[in-house]
């Protein structure tokens, strides 16, 4: 049988040295797109709120992008320590470098406590709500790798960790939170339930031999109308945070575009085929991208 696994060591990853490859896949910069997605929901918070200047915004995004690929990577780091036993019994998971005795808890604390380091460094540059946010934030991270211990949704739980970004992101170009931002985060958790859902898929089989709960086991039996509600809550939630907001008219237009790549993805989904999954998981890059450009697009008044 084929072990289906995400980790990748071909390219640039092949050419470092073995001990450098397994913190590399320990932070997950073997595989981008969990950083796109944490990062996303953040440049919808900063581009959501009027009258921001743009300058501002740029500054924003890229400390965002910068936050976002070390704090994913810290995150990835709690999670194989909270679950480095549990990895090695799946097959897509067994070849983590916690996993697999490629680094021990000692090395990867130290590398936790570098990225947690350097996560503080952005943080400083933000506004003290965004601060304070941030270092919410945390309790989130640490304790959403033992969801699947004792909830049938920690994908639901990831949503609120992954998602977090769009309160953050909005309270620092705006300077304060709002309905328009409560409408945004609970549009991110509802997008994020569903494209987590759909990685979960992938690991059905090993997660029911070991007792690991998930979403995607509660739901494998009515994935489709399941996958089209988190989606179809999702647009409803980012269509009244755009009207709380205030943005233009030519938002509207654009946002068609996410919303037929997401019904694109419902109408595709096939829980029984990992790899299938795992390419609509990463598809779900583009989906932020569009919307991330209506939002741009809602910020222009002709």
């Amino acid at each position: 049988m084929i072990r289906h696994t995400d980790i990748r060591v071909t390219g640039w990853i092949a050419r470092l040295p073995p001990s450098m490859q397994a913190y590399v896949l320990l932070a997950r910069l073997d595989r981008p797109i969990g950083t796109w997605l944490l990062w996303l929901p953040g440049i919808w918070g900063i581009l959501l709120p009027q009258g921001v200047a743009p300058f501002e915004r740029v500054r924003l995004i890229v400390l965002f992008g910068i936050g976002s690929l070390v704090m994913r990577a810290a995150g990835c780091v709690v999670n194989d320590m909270w679950d480095r036993d549990i990895d090695r019994q799946v097959a897509r998971t067994a070849g983590r470098p916690l996993a697999s005795g490629a680094l021990s808890m000692k090395q990867a604390t130290a590398f936790l406590a570098l990225l947690l380091l350097a996560g503080l460094g952005v943080l400083v540059q933000l506004n003290l709500l965004s601060c304070l946010l941030g270092v919410s934030s945390l309790v989130l991270v640490a304790f959403y790798p033992l969801a699947k211990r004792y909830t049938w949704w920690p994908q639901l739980v990831m949503g609120f960790t992954f998602g977090f970004g769009a309160p953050m992101g909005y309270a620092a170009a705006a300077g304060a939170l709002s309905w328009a931002q409560a409408a945004l985060y609970a549009a991110t958790i509802a997008w994020q339930l569903g494209f987590d859902t759909i990685y979960g898929f992938q690991d059905m089989e090993d997660d029911a031999r070991i007792g690991v709960k998930s979403t995607s086991r509660l739901m494998v039996g009515r994935a489709r109308p399941f996958l089209a509600a988190c989606y179809g809550v999702a647009a409803l939630f980012l269509a009244l945070a755009a009207i709380l907001a205030g943005v233009s008219w030519l938002f509207w237009p654009v946002l068609l575009l996410p919303l037929a790549l997401l019904a694109r993805q419902v109408a595709g989904l096939d829980p029984a085929n990992p790899a299938a999954c795992l390419r609509q998981f990463r598809a779900n890059r583009e989906v932020g991208l569009a919307v991330a450009l209506a939002l741009v697009a809602g910020l222009l008044h002709p």
